[in-house]
């Protein structure tokens, strides 16, 4: 959570966490209740360091893809399925025939129904859950949950409505007679506003719960992978942003809605009117270095403890100290399955090429790189299928972004620039924010907030490596190849 003044300043920022729940392999659920909480202990303390300054407009960006089932009272009816879960591959093959079959689904949404999308996650209720598919009423994407629960409005964006998998992207509705020769019941799905459409105000009860004043307008927004762009300058054609969040993101504007050949991109609605957002998503991109840490890496959490520094900062060191390639040493960052661009939901992560002089630095690096690697991987498929899609530089946004060794590691696999820019490393939340204040009327349309958003570092890469990372980028594609068989369970 976030609070930007008019010059695109960040004037105060709070982070508040939530669990996440795994009840089998290959599931993960979190508790709407617990955002909730979580939004509320954060806005108390952006809001309270404020000083009295006007909250012209409240932004919106969040998981996308995840399913909030609420009842005729508007209550949650269980935990949400969140985006990486992976439990609903025989209902996305259910909704991809409903459709007449993969090419006739992408002639209507110009996407493939995808394990991760909400489309299925909802048929999977009904046919797992039907006693609370009957009580469900409504749909909603996880930020649009927070927003119902500030404004009472139910509603989504365009952007996130795109990532259901049952959506008309190019025409920027909901694809309604492919909900209902899925099964599902078209009065389930929100009504579908642009990013910057003011949809409703903060309730009196919300107010007293986050310290927001009654009455603030509260805005579209948009699902974290399309709008983490719009915090990075790229409302127009013409750059490429890499988002190292918990997934991976690579992705473009378009002025058009084109074609995705066999679906191996997504393309959706993008948070300015008229204008679309191609991407490929990883799934574990730095959730890969989140895992890392919390498995190998109780030293430096506790060592991080005690001087104050974050342990992802001393793993950086032993990284950095382990040289390119890392000795050898590559690690398959599938460790939920992957979406671009294997489309796998049974690929398995690994470490290949282990060997005893391998130290916990050597597979510090190898993680980092593997995912530079997979998201390396995903640009070229960008290239391939005909966008337009070329950039004389990287711009890299997320959490990950804030790492050196990780800027340099992308700069020499990629072989071009990486630049950040100021409000990068806030993901979403600086694109919301940014949307927020077009709602407000701050500025007149997002294109008009590009020049606030700033660059901060330049990354260049480092000749004697590039030719090192092409060699073991190669061998990462292939390992991928080999071993495909032997995640089938």
């Amino acid at each position: 959570i976030l609070a930007l003044d008019e010059t695109g300043k960040i004037l105060n920022s709070a982070v508040e966490g939530y669990p996440c729940y795994a009840p089998r392999e290959g599931w993960s659920e979190q508790d709407p209740e617990d955002w909730w909480r979580g939004v509320c202990a954060g806005l108390r303390k952006i809001t309270a360091s404020l000083g009295g300054r006007k909250i012209g407009a409240v932004g919106f960006s969040g998981q996308m893809h995840g399913m909030v089932a609420l009842d005729e009272n508007r209550r949650v009816v269980r935990r949400a399925i969140l985006w990486n879960d992976q439990r609903t591959g025989s209902q996305c093959e259910e909704i991809t025939w409903a459709a007449g079959g993969p090419a006739a689904l992408l002639n209507i949404t110009n996407n493939r129904m995808l394990t991760g999308y909400t489309g299925g996650k909802i048929l999977w209720m009904k046919e797992n859950e039907p006693e609370n598919y009957a009580r469900t009423k409504f749909i909603l994407n996880p930020k649009d949950y927070i927003r119902y629960r500030l404004s009472g409005e139910i509603a989504t964006d365009v952007s996130d409505a795109s990532g259901t998998g049952l959506f008309d992207v190019k025409n920027r509705r909901w694809a309604q007679g492919l909900i209902r020769r899925t099964g599902l019941d078209p009065a389930l799905f929100p009504r579908a506003v642009e990013s910057v459409d003011a949809v409703g105000r903060v309730t009196k009860e919300a107010a007293a719960q986050t310290g927001v004043p009654e009455g603030t307008p509260v805005a579209g927004g948009g699902g974290d992978a399309v709008i983490s762009t719009t915090g990075l300058g790229l409302v127009r054609p013409g750059r490429v942003g890499v988002t190292l969040g918990t997934s991976g993101v690579v992705a473009t504007s378009l002025d058009a809605c084109l074609p995705n050949p066999d679906g191996m991109l997504q393309v959706f609605c993008g948070n300015a009117p008229g204008l679309y957002t191609a991407m490929g998503v990883t799934l574990a991109a730095a959730g890969s270095y989140q895992w890392f840490r919390s498995t190998f890496g109780d030293w430096e959490t506790e060592r991080a403890k005690r001087e104050g520094v974050s342990a992802f900062r001393l793993l950086d060191r032993a990284a950095a100290a382990a040289p390119p390639c890392s000795g050898g040493l590559v690690f398959l960052p599938y460790l939920t399955g992957e979406r671009a661009p294997l489309n796998d939901p049974d690929a398995k992560g690994a470490f290949l090429g282990i060997t005893s002089r391998h130290t916990k630095g050597h597979f510090a690096r190898a993680v980092l790189e593997g995912v530079a690697f997979s998201l390396r991987q995903v640009y070229g498929l960008m290239e391939s299928v005909g966008h337009g899609v070329s950039s004389d530089e990287i711009v890299l946004a997320g959490g990950g972004a804030v790492s050196p060794v990780w800027r340099q590691i992308f700069a020499d696999t990629f072989n071009l620039p990486v630049r950040t820019v100021y409000g990068s490393a806030e993901g979403g939340s600086f694109g919301a924010a940014l949307a927020a204040g077009v709602t407000a009327g701050i500025w007149p349309d997002l294109a008009a907030t590009v020049p606030l958003v700033r660059p901060e570092s330049r990354t260049e890469p480092i000749a004697a490596n590039v030719p090192l990372y092409a060699a073991q980028y190669e061998k990462f594609v292939r390992f991928y190849g080999a071993l495909k068989w032997s995640f089938r369970s």
